[in-house]
């Protein structure tokens, strides 16, 4: 297992400008890549919505390896509804804690060092007091919740493959690889509630892998969301995936690496290219007009 990677979490966003802001300027990650698409994607990547979306990759480094952050934004849609599945990414960076008081960005203080703020949309961010590190990845986790930790276990562990390196009686941390970013699991006593703004949590492994992957899956009698498929992203390369629910509802991309490491590659214009399609993007004042955007 130690050829599967962790690689980002995927967020629908509603206000670009603000995400945008939030996760350069208070978090201080940088954006890997942005791209725009005319219609929905066949794997539901920006959700169950057919109309223009775009993508953009964010974090302190490249995927190669750095767990970061998928953007993903449907225009015409401002809102969507939090759900309880979602409970953190966990981020080493004192600096990040210096920015957000700087900005009067609101800062919970939880102790040991450590504070919670919110991306636009509502999304939580723990940031742990301590140097960004320069030589590692700042992402320390990502917190999801679950019904039940035994049966999580037995698929992110059993049927995943993922290995346990932390267990209480209501959390654990597992991963792929101890120098990588983990999954946190909380046990958090009732039912997951995914509402209109649920995420998905990414991984890489060998292409040839992912069919037994699925077959796996399929065996176990677990939800496959989308079978074995290629994707096409105009002008890169094409990626095979397959896609993953757990027993709680939490989807789980699992990608070619071959094609996605070519994919993913750092492109140095995508910080314009963001910033482009902000400018372009008139959705807030043609809205306006017809009474605000709607919200999912």
């Amino acid at each position: 297992m130690t050829a599967r990677r962790a690689l980002h979490f995927v967020f629908k966003i509603g206000d670009r400008n603000k995400t945008a802001h939030f996760y350069r300027d208070i978090l201080g990650m940088k954006v890997l890549r942005h791209e725009e698409f005319e219609e929905g994607c066949k794997a539901s990547c920006n959700g169950p919505y057919d109309g223009k979306w775009s993508k953009t990759m964010i974090g302190y480094g490249p995927e190669d390896n750095h767990f970061v952050c998928e953007l993903t934004y449907n225009y015409g849609l401002s809102h969507y509804a939090l759900g309880n599945d979602f409970l953190g990414m966990f981020i080493e960076s004192a600096e990040a804690i210096s920015r957000a008081k700087a900005a009067n960005w609101p800062i919970e203080e939880v102790g040991g060092g450590e504070v919670v703020v919110e991306a636009p949309g509502g999304y939580k961010f723990h940031l742990i007091n301590k140097p960004q590190p320069k030589d590692r990845d700042p992402v320390k986790q990502v917190m999801l919740a679950s019904s039940n930790l035994k049966q999580s276990l037995d698929y992110w562990h059993g049927l995943a493959g993922m290995k346990i390196f932390n267990q209480d009686d209501k959390n654990a941390t597992l991963g792929f690889n101890d120098k990588q970013a983990k999954l946190c699991l909380k046990d958090i006593g009732c039912s997951v509630d995914h509402a209109k703004a649920f995420g998905r949590i990414a991984f890489s492994c060998p292409g040839g892998e992912l069919q037994n992957l699925e077959k796996i899956m399929k065996d176990a009698g677990q939800t496959i969301l989308t079978p074995y498929v290629s994707l096409d992203t105009p002008g890169k390369a094409t990626v095979q995936v397959v896609i993953f629910a757990d027993p709680d509802g939490h989807e789980i991309c699992f990608v070619g690496d071959e094609g996605f490491r070519d994919l993913s590659q750092v492109d140095p214009k995508g910080d314009s290219l963001l910033n482009e399609a902000m400018e372009k993007d008139k959705s807030d004042e043609w809205f306006a007009k017809k009474g605000g955007k709607a919200s999912a």
